[in-house]
């Protein structure tokens, strides 16, 4: 049995079929070609193929009708798609459904075998190798630290979308880890041996945008005293991290969204340009769509980045996560400070981290720990060596009790009923106790007592009500 990958091409024009079977038998494909939708599944139902390569459009159907085909029967065929030039939907509509990547026409040959290289994981023949750097031996993926559901539905995704190439936006606030996010789908895919360049799009002058993006030759500007490669050519085969992409300027934009289209940079000072086989990943704290409105960023370089959105829910969201979380980030510290055995935070610390709002997300979390390891000596770390100060404790209840206060609740429970007054009172943390108490009362009546039930419609977690429970002296049967 032959050991050379075998690819089946689809497309109904006789002459572009012959020039694909011909450019793969080159390189050392076995090659089987169809005219159209049910010739196409005829071969794929007698046997199996390592890719498929596929018009859009065809006589008897269209490529998408071979890509639920593959994707209904659990097939693990990469597939390629064909689409006419400047048809942005569909190549879009394509990697939704589930292609590895897609090729626009007329179709660049030295493109397309670099395309079809990686799919099947090879190098290019014609491309020299761009290996990554030794990884970690704890992958991007294994330091996602946390059990909650909000952070097993992003690990789900990331591993869905590793298997293709289409682009990703990674969205979440400052200091959620979307770079992690961004790492861990390079990783799983199969570029993960490859480079990952990663870029702040924030933190470059806009006259140094271009030539940092696409490079430069020698003597394009005065300093430019060689030729120097730029992000695209630094990550071709791997995958390009675009962070913070709401910050690049309109200018900029334009030219990022041609350098995606057509898979091709033009350094500055060069003449001709060169193609490059990137995966683009992006991420953003703000929100993209408002900025399209606004006129901010172009429609159609949001369009071709928000293929597949990840959204990072913020700390306060998972704050069940933060005991691993903690012990994660203690770990990591104490082995780079060498310290041995490293702290463990106290049952009292973790309450009180758990009653921040955490508005730097995981990474306001790690430089906390990093100063109280610095200044504690011990195994543990108490609440009141993690240096936050109480103003700023209590924020995860803060929004409802004032909200209470705003709208001029009137809180109805077993304990009585608790009315905004109209002298402000003198004891504000008592009243606002008072206030929670009650409505968490509320809750559990309507919900038999079902606490999980009742958290929900309160937007807290279980352990949450738990914590507020125990600290208002709620019992089961209050």
């Amino acid at each position: 049995m032959s050991s050379k990958p075998r690819l089946l091409v689809v497309d109904d024009e006789p002459d572009l079929r012959t020039l694909y079977e011909l450019s793969l038998l080159r390189e050392g494909y076995e090659v089987d070609s169809a005219a159209g939708v049910a010739e196409g599944l005829a071969l794929l139902a007698a046997g199996s193929y390592n890719a498929v390569i596929t018009d859009m459009k065809l006589p008897d159907g269209s490529g998408l009708d071979v890509l639920r085909w593959l994707e209904q029967r659990g097939r693990g065929e990469k597939t390629l798609v064909i689409t006419a030039f400047g048809s942005a939907e569909n190549a879009v509509e394509a990697l939704k459904a589930g292609a590895y990547d897609y090729l626009t026409k007329p179709v660049d040959l030295r493109q397309f075998r670099l395309v079809v290289a990686s799919a099947l994981g090879r190098s290019a023949p014609d491309r020299e190798e761009r290996r990554a750097p030794p990884r970690s031996p704890q992958g991007a993926m294994a330091r996602l630290a946390g059990q909650s559901a909000a952070l097993h539905e992003v690990r789900s995704l990331i591993a869905k979308v590793a298997r293709s190439m289409a682009p990703v936006l990674v969205n979440g606030e400052s200091g959620t880890g979307k770079e992690l996010v961004a790492r861990a789908i390079h990783e799983c895919g199969a570029r993960g041996s490859q480079r990952f360049v990663a870029v702040n799009c924030g933190a470059i002058p806009e006259n140094l945008l271009e030539a940092e993006f696409f490079g430069y030759r020698k003597g394009a500007f005065t300093g430019a005293q060689e030729d120097r490669e730029g992000f695209f050519q630094a990550a071709d085969g791997g995958t390009l991290f675009l962070d913070e992409i709401g910050d690049l300027p309109l200018a900029m934009q334009s030219k990022l969204l041609r350098a995606i289209q057509e898979r091709s940079v033009r350094p500055v000072g060069a003449v001709v340009e060169s193609a490059v086989n990137v995966r683009v990943v992006s991420a953003t704290h703000k929100d993209l769509a408002a900025e399209v409105a606004a006129g901010r960023f172009r429609q159609d370089l949001f369009y071709r980045l928000n293929v597949i959105q990840i959204r990072v829910p913020p700390l306060r969201e998972r704050l069940e996560d933060l005991p691993e979380i903690s012990d994660r980030v203690l770990e990591r510290i104490a082995h780079d400070a060498g310290v041995s055995p490293a702290p463990r935070l106290t049952t009292a610390a973790l309450e009180t981290l758990s009653r921040y709002a955490f508005p730097g997300n995981v990474r306001e979390l790690e430089n906390l720990l990093h100063r109280a390891l610095a200044l504690v000596g011990g195994e543990w770390i108490d609440a009141d060596e993690l240096g936050l100060p109480d103003t700023l404790l209590d924020d995860t209840r803060s929004d409802t009790q004032f909200a209470a206060i705003d709208g001029e609740v009137h809180a109805k429970g077993s304990a009585g009923e608790v009315s905004v007054p109209d002298a402000l009172p003198g004891d504000l943390a008592a009243y606002l106790d008072e206030v929670e108490r009650a409505i968490l009362l509320r809750a559990l009546e309507k919900h038999r007592y079902n606490r999980t039930a009742a958290a929900a419609s309160l937007g807290l977690s279980l352990r949450q009500i738990r914590y507020r429970m125990a600290r208002l002296g709620i019992t089961a049967g209050d």
